[in-house]
Order: C-alpha cells, then structure tokens, then sequence
C-alpha cells in the first residue's frame, strides 16, 4: 500500500497524550526521541507510521522520509558502511548511507527497540541527541547530519529495556490496555471504513491533515522565539530532584518538551501549563521516588492518557493500591516488611555448570571445586568463539592497508576478543522464613560478595528479590557496583515465597538478553531457604544456575536440594549456615 494510504493521523480515536508527544517531538527532534511502552493493539505503530504523512516538506520541497529500523540491522546498516565495490574500483574509499542518513529531516521509527541489541540502541540514542553521525573506521572518518524525530515502540511483556538506555529517552508514554466501550466501537467502525476505500477515507481528512502540517511548520519556525523565565527552572529542577531522578537529563529533554508544547499552543512564553502537561511524560521512566502531586495542580485533572500509567504503577495506598495489597495478603500471606542488614559471610567462588550436564539432575559440588575457577572466568565457550573469530578476515582493514595495491600484499584478520561478556542474575529469596537466624542478612552478605568480585572483573549484575510483594528489582542490570550494601540493606523482607514468579522472570530476561547479544554467558544464582510448597518442575531452564541454599532450620526439608535437581542446576549450603543454626535463636 502506498505512504498516502497509511491511516491518516488525524482520524486516530483517542490517544491525546500520544498524538501530543509525538508532535511536540517532530517540532523539536532535540527533545530526545519518543518511546511508547504498551500491550499489543494499543495503536502505537499506527500513529507512530501515520506521523509521516503530515510532517512539513523541507525547504527544496520534498517530503521528510519516515525510516523504520529493522530488528536484524547491523551497524553498518545503521551507521553507513564502505563501500567495497568503489574501493576495488577506483582506490578511494567511499561510504554508503546508512539508515541515519535517510532519516535525516523525517522520523526514524523502532518497532521493538527491547529487542535490539543494546549496543545499537546507545549508538542510535547518541545521534539523535546530537543531531551529528560520525563513521570512523581505521583512521578515516565520515560525518553527516542525522536531525530526524526518533519513535521507539516496546511491549513490556516481551521484556524491559535497560534502565541506562531508557533514560537515554526524551519522553516515554505507558499506554494502557483499557478501552471504553464507546472508543472501541469508534475505533473499529473507523477502520471499517479505512479498509473498505483507503484512498477515500484518506481523502476525507485531507483537510484536518493539511491543518496538521501547517500548524506543524509554523511551530517549527517559531520555535527560537519561545522564552522561559527564570521560575521555570527552578521549577523543573525541584520537581527533577524531588523525584529523584539521575543526572541531568531530565531537567534539558523537561525544558525543550515545554518550550515546544508552548509553540505548539501559539505562545511565546513557557507557562506552567505547559510544564505540567509534559511531566509525567519525562519523569515516568526516571523517577526512583514515590508520586507526588505538586499542590499547583490540584485544581487541574491530569493530562489525558501518558501521565496515569507511570503514576498507578507507584501508587502507595490509594483506592487501587489498597486492592493489590490485598490481594497479595491473600496471596502470599503478606506481612508488614522487616529490615535486616547484611551480615558478612566468606569469599566463596561457583564453578561453571558444564553444558552437558545442565537441565539434568545434579548432584552437590564438592568443596574442592567451589575454588577452582574465578568468577567470570573459565567460560570456554566464550573462547572458542573468540578464537573463531579471529579466524576472519577484517575486509575493511585489509583494504585499508592495500590501498593502491592489486594484487593485496597482504590480509589483516580481526582481532580477538579478550573475553566473553559475563551477567551475573541473583535471585534473593526475602520471605518471612529467611529473617529467623539472620539469614537474610547472611544472603544479603553473600550477594555483596558476588557483587565485590563481579566489580573487580568488571562483570555486569541484576538483583531481583521475591517476597512479600512478588518479584521486586533491587538492583537494574549495570556494571557490578564496587559496593551494594546501601540498596541490599533497604530490599525488606516478609511473606510468602513466589519462587515460580522469580525463576520465569528469570528466564524471560535470559531469553531477552541473549536475543540481544548472542555471546553473552548469564550465570544465575538462586538465593532461598526453599521454604515454598510451589514446585519448579517444568520450568524453562536457567542454564548456567547454582542453587544457594540458606535453609537454617534443626530438622531441614531438603528443598534446596529438590529445586536444584528440577532447575538442572548446581547445590551448594549457604556458607557457615550451620554454625549461624547452632548459635542462633528464632525470633
């Protein structure tokens, strides 16, 4: 179907929160790109393909293009690559356009961009915040404008996008599932329409679209006149602190967002409506602190649609809160959390599961093994590939180094890399049953130890706890911190034991992550005292696990053992949790 029979924008039901953010991202592209989290068939690809159609034509009269980033692109697809044909040809080396290049002036639309390796992802997020794409490949360098409204759609339950690379996100609206009854009529009679004469539908809002891209041009030409006085800044900054959001990201994509919302409405001047009506779409992906509703708007209904979702999904006690409290109660037996600090426990080094035998049942590791490999190290996968990838010719560099030479004097081969990329998953059960014998503070001790030892090697970690509340994130996916104890010390412990929640969430962030970046070695360590009647039998394998087993108890059940055996993963005792037993107490 041709771009003019694309659902027109301006005959989309609903969605106001998203048209607006959309618009106010074509008029300014430095505000930072726009990502839309929702469940499937909540028309964020349909509007997302429909902005297209009424972006302003440029000053030579051609219509701005509207480039999608496919799934399986490489960098050089993305970036512009050499071009090999000219090089032979003519001895110069020449570059194609990449996908950055054709977006220039137009949109770049990311269906999926969860799902895209995470170094694409920094590297796409770079130029649109710098509007500059520079190709470097062995001392030669290339550089072009990359100005284009940056669209990012993800569905959050085929995985999250990592923390560092979602705030590297100008706005980021949550669409909601719900649909009133009256929308989904409109809705479904609308694309009746739409499918039974698409060029007569588009025709019928030729006008309304028209409109759009007039108002659109005359924004974008306004927009260097718009001004801000200095309560603005104070404003954005106290309310960016208060939600105690990192670095300061937040408070410039803030101000650019206001500036062109207040060009958008025909104003010159930043006024608080403005900053009001984009906060929830800049904060809602960065803020660390609870909600809270500045007494300026108390008189104001919050904007429709993008706001609401990242408010519910931190709402403390309120009329919804209260429901999902109680039905975790009746859940998971929930009780009031309890604090225990960490308690320090020995070094102790895990050796990898060999492949062979995951999935399979296994049986505890010796002692003598618990220190043959260092962590993170050892993975001969990771070297084969290594070693198979120096196998292969460097195209580039070679034709580099035999410039104005045929036949080539010689072939350069890529370099090997030095080691394969370690994750380090920690699942921490902080059930009730841990806190008896300070064996809560004793896990928490072994999981700064991991992270001590991750740090030193420079491995990456992610924290997860499963308790009272289900399955909690204690620590986001980074770098291994050089010191944990802060965030482990605040992870509260109660309740039942979801201990199914937290090893399928494993398993789905697994298979994400390894979409993601194929060469990537995930060791998991599951936590727990195995005080749970669940069963894991039939559950996807976590591949390379170890069972940690933090059960404290005179007469022990053995379902440490037992989770073991049906995750194919190895057993091992918390360290000294014997002799924490004997000179214990339970509380």
């Amino acid at each position: 179907m041709p771009a003019a029979c694309e659902f027109p924008f301006a005959a989309v039901v609903g969605q106001e929160a998203l048209k607006t953010a959309l618009l106010l991202n074509v008029i300014n592209p430095r505000v930072g790109g726009v990502l839309i989290s929702g469940p499937r068939g909540s028309a964020k690809s349909t509007l997302a393909r429909a902005l297209a159609a009424i972006l302003p034509d440029d000053a030579e009269g051609r219509r701005p293009p509207f480039v999608t980033l496919p799934l399986g692109a490489s960098e050089d697809r993305l970036t512009g690559s050499l071009d090999l044909q000219r090089v032979l040809a003519e001895r110069e080396a020449t570059f194609h356009e990449g996908l950055l290049a054709k977006a220039h002036g137009g949109v770049l639309y990311v269906d999926e961009v969860n799902l895209l390796p995470d170094s694409l992802v920094d590297l796409l997020l770079d130029v649109a915040a710098s509007g500059v794409n520079i190709v470097e490949r062995d001392g030669i360098s290339h550089t072009h404008p990359a100005r284009f409204g940056l669209i990012g759609t993800m569905n959050p339950d085929e995985g999250e996008l990592r923390p560092q690379l979602l705030d590297r996100f100008g706005l980021c609206l949550e669409q909601e599932a719900v649909v009133s009854v009256r929308e989904r009529v409109a809705i479904v009679q609308q694309r009746e329409a739409f499918d039974r004469d698409p060029q007569a539908y588009v025709a019928r809002h030729e006008a309304d679209q028209a409109a759009l891209t007039r108002r659109i041009r005359r924004a974008q030409r306004a927009l260097t006149e718009v001004t801000a006085e200095p309560w603005v800044y104070d404003h954005i900054a106290a309310r960016c602190e208060a939600a105690g959001v990192e670095g300061l990201r937040a408070d410039v994509a803030w101000h650019r967002a206001a500036q062109a919302h207040a060009v958008w409405r025909g104003a010159t001047t930043v006024s608080r409506e403005d900053l009001e009506t984009v906060e929830p779409w800049v904060l809602a992906h960065r803020r660390t602190t609870q909600h809270t509703t500045p007494p300026s708007q108390s008189g104001t209904p919050p904007p429709p649609g993008g706001g609401s979702a990242g408010a519910d999904r931190q709402t403390p006690a309120g009329s919804g809160g209260h429901g999902a409290a109680s039905e975790a109660q009746g859940q998971w037996g929930a009780m009031p959390p309890v604090t225990q600090k960490s308690v320090s426990v020995p070094a102790v080094e895990f050796p990898d599961i060999p492949a062979e035998t995951r999935a399979k049942q296994p049986a505890s590791v010796p002692s003598s093994r618990l220190s043959s490999k260092r962590l993170g190290k050892g993975h001969q996968p990771g070297q084969r590939r290594a070693h198979a990838e120096a196998q292969r010719p460097d195209w580039f560099g070679t034709l580099i180094d035999n410039r104005g030479h045929w036949p080539w004097r010689r072939l350069r081969y890529r370099r090997a890399r030095t080691g394969q990329p370690v994750l380090h998953l920690i699942l921490l059960d902080t059930s009730a049953s841990t806190l008896g014998q300070r064996l809560l503070g004793r896990a928490k001790g072994l999981v700064d130890r991991l992270a001590r030892q991750a740090y030193a090697v420079r491995e990456q970690i992610v924290v997860l706890g499963f308790g009272n509340d289900g399955v909690t994130e204690v620590l986001p996916r980074r770098r291994a911190p050089k010191d944990l104890l802060e965030r482990l010390d605040a992870a509260d412990g109660g309740g039942g034991t979801p201990i199914r929640d937290a090893v399928l969430r494993a398993a789905r962030l697994i298979r994400q992550w390894r979409r993601q970046d194929a060469g990537l070695h995930v060791r998991t360590y599951l936590i727990t005292d195995g005080r749970t009647r669940q069963s894991l039998a039939g559950l996807p394998s976590l591949g390379d696990c170890v069972v940690v087993d933090t059960e404290g108890a005179a007469v022990r059940r053995g379902r440490g053992r037992q989770i073991a055996e049906q995750l194919g993963a190895l057993y091992q005792p918390l360290p000294e949790t014997a002799g924490v037993m004997r000179t214990g107490g339970q509380r």
